[in-house]
């Protein structure tokens, strides 16, 4: 369960690095409600994103990119995918697309893949812990606006290349799941 809380963990970082680092902190009611939060991510689940995109993303194509390339290559194929997926977004005024660069956005994508294959291929392959693990990111979003401070999308980010690059280390490219010793 608590791997869940990466992304607000993640999000809710670069927002207080961000503050440390002399922005002004944005607004923050949304933590005193959590009745808001409890609806904010039944929404996001159902009609945000992750109910519908995660059947095809982990259930259909990932399975198929893993059976002919190892799971970093697979994730960085399916993260470019992802991140065509989303290039509407980038011209609805309103979205968080349309207040962060694409190239930023693309890195934020690319490491999101390599995260959602860890988890996907260390829960064998559960649909449903990856519609979660998705329901918390968008949220995290919701919750912690970090794009709004100039240097809230920088930490952002450089934290989530420093989870990447530290599941590489531990798990390898190749399965993105530890090895058991024998």
């Amino acid at each position: 369960m608590p791997i869940f809380f990466l992304f607000p963990l993640i999000t809710g970082g670069a927002l207080l690095l961000a503050t440390l680092s002399g922005e002004t902190l944005p607004e923050l009611s949304v933590l005193s409600n959590p009745f808001i939060i409890a609806v904010g991510f039944i929404y996001i689940f159902f009609l945000g994103g992750p109910f519908q995109e995660e059947w095809g993303w982990r259930g259909y194509a990932l399975d198929r990119l893993q059976a002919r390339l190892n799971a970093l290559a697979s994730s960085l194929m399916l993260g470019v995918l992802w991140g065509a997926w989303h290039l509407p977004l980038f011209f609805i005024k309103g979205t968080i697309q349309s207040q962060t660069p694409i190239w930023g956005f693309m890195i934020l994508i690319l490491c999101g893949t390599i995260l959602f294959t860890w988890l996907y291929n260390n829960t064998g392959g559960s649909i449903l812990a990856t519609m979660l693990f998705h329901a918390m990111n968008n949220l995290s979003f919701f919750i912690f606006p970090t794009l709004a401070t100039a240097l809230g999308g920088l930490y952002l980010l450089i934290l989530n290349i420093v989870f990447v690059v530290a599941i590489l280390i531990i798990y390898g490219p190749k399965t993105l799941v530890r090895e058991t010793i024998k």
